[in-house]
């Protein structure tokens, strides 16, 4: 089997690239081991906490014992299925703050600020945004991508909006515009209700067109000969072949995936590699570096009025939503009911938001466990940027083994400062006049959590991943020796080799990850495919003119 082009992973950036790597004629080779997306636990928005959840979906990555979290075993979903993540993941959509960008370009991410990414994101949406018209300065109208707004029906998607003014913060009508710090509607990557994953936005189109394919294996390394890529060894059936590919192989397979693919092909700490025996190619010691994540909070209130969607928290209401949702593909299970949010500053002199909130009616744990009992609503709370850095490695030559994951969660005191600003901040949310109507009790951390001691041990408890991982595979400058690929995505030290996935995102960005990772799948394509990158937008964000002595 060869193509022109192979592609490790049907991810979220892996489908953008094999449907413009076959826009343009070429064949492409898909190889993913993960299944079919079909069914109603991945389509169907509402029913987000299953697939997570569920071995078919997911690869059921542990990451080693946390020690600032009470030596916890944080899970780390990945995507274990066509479309990868944006099959499993809350379907939230946000590109990053435009100064995220700007300091991917400073740190020597040649080409990647935010005036040259944002034609890429406008190029990857079709955005509505329920009638009122986009900007066409800021928003796509005509790409693979539907970015939409749930229906925010319920009362308390409004409150949160407005105590959020009435605390002094900034509302914003788009917060993946002009302006993204405030508090506004969330938007969601569903269409016609259903979940519109990289698979049903891009692979599915790309191989219609006949010159793309998906080949169903585990990939254990890139064939390398005279440090150049040839082809992919992939198990299938129970027998490793070669699938070889006469122009590029370009690994999109996750934050988690692509450097253990990286490290069991010779490319990584050339230390590390001689510890199992593997013979190092390119040494990189940035391969599997540089791990980040966002860590977050859900502050938990008791509701005085029967209004949440605990209501629906019962077999017989799922199974009226699900019967609803399957057969018109409309009601509650047509949203993943992340519908208000906001992006705020921490303090004065923090240039741009470094806290994000998801609001949702009823309080409950993201993976559908532990519904608080009774009616409730929350806010997951937390920094976007934080200090701390982990990272990944090999625990054997076995391809099949799963990698090393450490986190190193909560390591700075920066952190635990961070966290416990956004419980206060947010308690002082809920004690807004909008919420009075509607907040009874405080149900977690409840009010007893009040000094720094206490906050701290409710953290080191309670934290929990917002699945963000990145960063493993950093870009940089070809001469900057923590780098694993160059500003187009080419593994430093191997030929006709690319990486491009959320492995290369320099730094974490503000939000899910899910847009960018979409993102720079397309932005490498052109690279891989010679082609000039679209013109650089000419565009300023807003920035809150009081930044450096306000906190709102």
């Amino acid at each position: 089997m060869e193509a022109d082009f192979v592609i490790v992973g049907a991810g979220s950036a892996g489908c953008a690239m094999a449907y413009r790597l076959g826009e343009s004629g070429a064949s492409v080779l898909v190889i993913e081991y993960g299944g079919t997306d079909a069914g109603p636990f991945i389509q169907m928005p509402a029913a987000l906490s299953y697939p997570m959840n569920m071995s078919r979906y997911d690869w059921g990555y542990v990451a080693e014992p946390e020690p600032a979290l009470n030596n916890r075993r944080l899970v780390c979903p990945r995507g274990k299925v066509i479309g990868g993540s944006s099959s499993i993941n809350g379907m939230v959509y946000v590109r990053g703050h435009a100064m995220d960008f700007d300091h991917w370009a400073e740190q020597g991410a040649d080409g990647w600020s935010y005036a040259d990414v944002l034609p890429y994101f406008k190029r990857q949406e079709s955005w509505h945004d329920g009638g009122h018209g986009g900007d066409p300065e800021w928003r796509g109208s005509d790409g693979p991508l539907h970015v939409t707004r749930g229906p925010r029906r319920n009362p308390l998607y409004h409150a949160f909006v407005e105590a959020g003014r009435q605390a002094g913060y900034e509302v914003t009508h788009d917060y993946n515009g002009e302006k993204q710090e405030g508090f506004g509607p969330m938007e969601q990557t569903v269409w016609n209700g259903r979940r519109w994953s990289a698979a049903n936005a891009y692979l599915k189109p790309a191989m219609r067109r006949g010159n793309v394919d998906v080949v169903r294996g585990l990939a254990t390394r890139v064939v390398l000969e005279e440090k150049r890529a040839t082809g992919v060894e992939v198990i299938r059936k129970g027998r490793a072949e070669v699938i070889r590919a006469r122009r590029e192989v370009i690994i999109a397979a996750s934050s988690i995936n692509s450097p253990k693919l990286l490290m069991l092909s010779g490319i990584g700490s050339g230390a590390h590699l001689a510890e199992h025996g593997i013979e190092v190619v390119a040494d990189r010691p940035g391969v599997g570096a540089n791990l980040q994540d966002h860590l977050e909070l859900y502050i938990q209130m008791a509701s005085k009025q029967q209004i949440t969607l605990y209501k629906h928290w019962n077999i017989f209401s799922k199974a009226v939503i699900g019967a609803q949702w399957l057969f018109t593909k409309k009601g509650l299970g047509a949203s993943n009911q992340f519908e208000s949010a906001a992006f705020i500053r921490s303090r004065p002199g923090v240039p741009y938001p470094d806290i994000q909130f998801h609001f949702l009616p009823i309080a409950v744990r993201y993976d559908g466990k532990a519904a608080a009992e009774g009616h409730g609503f929350q806010a997951h709370v937390g920094p976007m940027r934080s200090p701390s850095r982990g990272h990944l490695r090999l625990r054997s030559a076995d391809p099949a083994e799963a990698p090393i994951i450490r986190f190193n969660y909560m390591s700075t005191d920066q952190d635990w400062e961070d966290f416990r600003t956004c419980i206060r901040l947010t308690r002082e949310i809920f004690a807004q006049p909008a919420f009075e109507p509607y907040a009874d009790f405080e149900i977690q951390p409840g009010d007893a959590v009040q000094s720094d001691d206490e906050l701290d041990a409710f953290i080191a408890e309670h934290a929990e991943s917002a699945f963000h991982p990145c960063g493993t595979c950093r870009m940089g400058r070809a001469d900057d020796p923590d780098a694993v690929v160059d500003p187009e995505g080419r593994v430093i030290g191997v030929e006709r080799l690319r990486v491009a996935d959320s492995s290369i995102f320099p730094r974490i960005t503000n939000g899910n990850l899910n847009a960018p990772s979409i993102m720079v799948g397309e932005k490498i394509s052109d690279h891989v495919l010679g082609r000039d990158p679209l013109p650089r937008a000419n565009v300023q964000p807003w920035i809150h003119s009081n930044w450096q002595t306000a906190q709102r």
